[in-house]
């Protein structure tokens, strides 16, 4: 299963749209479900609610501006690698103020996406967009570059 647990809903139809678009083409390959939480300007309450929604059996992967860069298809493999021994892939998007300390901590991976800031309801459709293509890639699958 994926997870993908992010702050804040998405007010945008057109934003909802492409997330909508992407977690239908990803659940052609695995489950995946979209946890929305409470943004507020409280990371020790921010946390608490991610860590009701991961267990210690997942694969957190936390998204960072400070963690590490990877190209798609080393991506592909981190997913590939992580779904051996783990039965749940857990996303974690944080909030404008970012993810406490102890998320990153307790994360397998911390990943960035770039040192740009992104809007975060264009970041959850580019982050889908990378696990559909991780997917595209694994089944060795044709899919524009």
């Amino acid at each position: 299963m994926i997870k993908i647990i992010c702050l804040g809903k998405i007010k945008e139809k057109y934003l909802n749209d492409l997330v909508n678009d992407y977690k239908n083409r990803i659940a052609k390959y695995h489950k995946i479900e979209i946890i929305e939480l409470k943004d507020t300007n409280n990371l020790e309450e921010e946390r608490d609610n991610i860590f009701k929604h991961i267990s210690n059996q997942d694969y957190i992967i936390s998204l960072d501006i400070d963690g590490k860069e990877y190209d798609s298809v080393s991506l592909s493999k981190i997913i590939d690698n992580a779904f051996m021994t783990n039965g749940t892939i857990a996303f974690i998007i944080g909030s404008s103020y970012g993810l406490h300390e102890d998320i990153k901590t307790k994360s397998n991976l911390r990943l960035s996406f770039s040192k740009m800031t992104f809007p975060h309801g264009l970041f959850r459709g580019i982050l889908l967009e990378q696990i559909y293509r991780s997917f595209k890639i694994l089944n060795n699958e044709t899919y524009h570059k």
